[in-house]
């Protein structure tokens, strides 16, 4: 089978998925709330902190996390566009103080405007009990497309505070902090270097000597275990979307995470991803004994209790 002819994500009957969004804050809209009197208001630049209207990330939150009420937000311009979301990077900052923080704000595009990959087979598994949002979601109504659109963005805002919350007890994997959700919008750790404002190089782009071929090999086989002991397969696996900061192995971008377990087609998914990322680092000089894919593949679905 080619991986272009993997057959969309289905979801067996087996109770509530991880991946419900049924009745939860994640896909709230509105308008945030006047703060001050109309002579304080920021700069045209700025926006008050959307901390209090937003679902937050795992707590304890992190001692760098800018959550006062008071803080304003600055956009400092994009950082990457993509077929489905943009990122913007963004400072927080309290006015008159040291308090500041760099985010990363992933702002999802509604069906319309984006091309998701095979946007309705992802989607299947993830619907809504009300009966009003799944015919304005079929329908491609314009309430729809938002609803869509707030269901990728709560689904990797699920994934990723699942994963960090693993991930500060094992150390095995490391995910940028989900700092909060609001809508369509998720605003993430920024990961990168804060002086330069520069973010962080893709995979793709390093260039690693055969210490730091070996060592990036394990960190990605380790996040891989992790991911197969949650049930989860990245779905969307490349060395585009992981970070190398400071010789750390960083994954990113998971709209589309798969459960390895529930989805019929949760094993081809995770195949797919080892296939991709083992060829790059056979590519660069990685022996293909220690990059097997189909030896690690039956590792990583015996972990998630395929069998």
């Amino acid at each position: 089978m080619r991986d272009h002819d993997l057959p969309a994500p289905q979801r067996r009957g087996r109770g509530k998925s991880r991946f419900d969004d049924d009745e939860t804050p994640f896909l709230t809209y509105g308008r945030q709330p006047a703060r001050t009197a109309p002579d304080d208001e920021p700069d045209p630049a700025d926006h008050w902190s959307s901390w209090g209207e937003a679902v937050h990330g795992p707590e304890p939150h992190p001692p760098w996390l800018v959550t006062e009420l008071a803080a304003r937000d600055t956009d400092l311009g994009v950082l990457k566009t993509g077929k489905e979301a943009d990122v913007h990077l963004v400072r927080r900052a309290v006015p008159d103080t040291d308090r500041s923080c760099l985010l990363a704000v992933k702002r999802y595009r509604d069906a319309q405007h984006r091309l998701f990959h095979r946007d309705a087979g992802y989607l299947e598994g993830r619907r809504v009990r009300r009966s009003r949002e799944n015919r304005a979601m079929a329908g491609r109504t314009a309430f729809g497309r938002q609803l869509i659109a707030g269901q990728w963005a709560a689904a990797e805002f699920s994934a990723l505070s699942r994963l960090w919350e693993i991930g500060g007890g094992s150390g095995r994997i490391a995910v940028p902090y989900p700092v909060q959700l609001l809508g369509t919008e998720l605003m993430l750790e920024f990961v990168g270097d804060p002086d330069e404002q520069t973010a962080a190089p893709r995979l793709a782009q390093v260039r690693p000597d055969p210490a730091q071929l070996r060592s990036l090999w394990a960190q990605l086989v380790d996040a891989l275990v992790v991911l197969a002991r949650a049930g989860y397969a990245h779905g969307d696996l490349s060395p585009y979307n992981l970070l190398v900061r400071a010789g750390q192995l960083v994954v990113i971008d998971l709209p589309q995470v798969v459960d390895v377990v529930a989805n019929p087609q949760g094993p081809e998914f995770l195949a797919r991803d080892v296939r991709v990322v083992a060829a790059w680092f056979t590519a660069r000089g990685l022996p293909a004994v220690d990059t097997d894919p189909a030896e690690l593949t039956a590792m990583l679905l015996r972990e998630a209790g395929v069998r």
